[in-house]
């Protein structure tokens, strides 16, 4: 989702609209706890000002989150509205609102959705029980046991010595 200036200039006085699916799975990159991403739905117009370019976005989609609590992983929706500016000249007054500058003469959208769509990350993502399994019960070089197990299993470094008492020992009587 790149524009260069001359592009934006031709909308100035028609409308532009978008509507594209965009793959954003280098946010993986950025944020690990995103674990999947569907293509995100961007639809939305944009105003073209000789100052200014404004977006105004509805990113649709989902993310695939692990849940807090079973590590599960959670099928998170993405619904956001969001209105971006992009300034074409710099200017002296300040605005309220958060405004991007134009790095030479190409206006990138993708680390704006980036940012967006990190923002969206919730601290906690719970799943819904429905009776799956939960956290993993192993891994690399790891497995989770139950108490009666470990008391039946022997630490295989012990082994020798469980075998020690099996003997008969001559010596005794008994």
């Amino acid at each position: 989702m790149k524009w260069t200036l001359s592009q934006l200039q031709k909308y100035r006085s028609k409308d532009f609209s978008l509507d594209e699916m965009v793959n954003v799975d280098e946010i993986k990159n950025i944020d690990p706890t995103i674990r999947d991403t569907s293509p995100m739905h961007i639809t939305g117009r944009v105003d073209i000002d000789s100052t200014q370019v404004t977006f105004h976005l509805i990113i649709k989609g989902y993310l695939i989150l692990p849940c807090s609590r079973t590590l599960v992983d959670v099928k998170f929706p993405i619904n956001v509205e969001t209105t971006e500016t992009f300034l074409l000249k710099d200017q002296e007054y300040e605005t309220e609102e958060e405004v991007h500058r134009v790095e030479g003469e190409v206006i990138d959208l993708m680390p704006v959705i980036h940012e967006i769509l990190i923002l969206e990350v919730p601290m906690q993502v719970f799943c819904v029980d429905s009776g799956e399994e939960g956290a993993p019960q192993s891994g690399k070089d790891w497995e989770v046991i139950q108490e009666q197990d470990k008391q039946k299993k022997i630490d295989p470094r012990l082994a020798g010595l469980a075998q020690f008492f099996d003997q008969n020992d001559p010596s005794s009587d008994s």
